[in-house]
């Protein structure tokens, strides 16, 4: 017996030699992605059997703790890198999906998390295809002339934010204010000067008017 299933309105027929029994109608041109029943396997009404799609349009997921997620707005640009090619690939924020999910760190911390749709700017390359891994930089906020400091001189000076400057070879406990914070980076919005010298990692045996030297100086 031959069975024939096509989409409403397809006058498609079964080929004639018998070869194949089940001719499917595709509901969109694309790839076939991947197959997900096998020859000659018993499907069931509204089972998956190939996922079909285009790997020049492609869109980028990335889960991110929901207390980052709000600090991103559609449009935001985002810089798409280790994706296996040498340039750094153009993008930007589409969408926040408005409801998180429970995801189980590495460490076995429940984490609150929320999916940021990615769209490219620009065609894919040829290599980038479908589930492939990338790192997504997704830039939040941007200052052409901050005055930033890394965050290994900052220290908690009680419940503020202090470094130890360097004034005439004498460490200077100052107290700053700071604004946006990377890991690496702290914009300072007050207490130093552009062309200060901050001292990176200080130890609890540095005080307010220790003496201090130039390290590389010495060398």
């Amino acid at each position: 017996a031959e069975a024939r299933l096509a989409q409403p309105g397809q006058t498609r027929t079964a080929a004639a030699n018998g070869e194949c029994c089940v001719e499917i109608v595709s509901p969109i041109a694309g790839t076939i992605l991947s197959l997900n029943a096998k020859s000659e396997q018993a499907v069931s009404v509204g089972q998956m059997i190939a996922e079909v799609g285009d790997p020049s349009d492609l869109e980028i997921t990335v889960d991110l703790l929901s207390a980052d997620a709000v600090k991103v707005r559609p449009g935001s640009p985002v810089l798409i890198t280790d994706w296996g090619g040498p340039e750094v690939l153009q993008a930007r924020v589409e969408r926040i999906e408005p409801s998180a999910f429970t995801k189980v760190s590495a460490l076995g911390i429940a984490e609150q998390r929320v999916n940021a749709i990615i769209a490219l700017t620009a065609p894919p390359p040829d290599d980038l295809g479908h589930g492939f891994r990338v790192i997504a930089n997704l830039i939040t906020w941007s200052s052409d002339a901050a005055l930033q400091i890394p965050v290994s001189a900052l220290y908690r000076d009680g419940g503020d934010w202090a470094v130890f400057r360097v004034e005439n070879e004498t460490a200077r406990v100052t107290p700053v204010e700071i604004g946006h914070m990377t890991d690496r980076r702290a914009q300072i919005l007050s207490g130093l000067s552009e062309g200060d010298q901050v001292i990176l990692y200080p130890g609890d045996a540095l005080q307010d008017g220790s003496l201090v030297g130039d390290r590389a100086a010495a060398e």
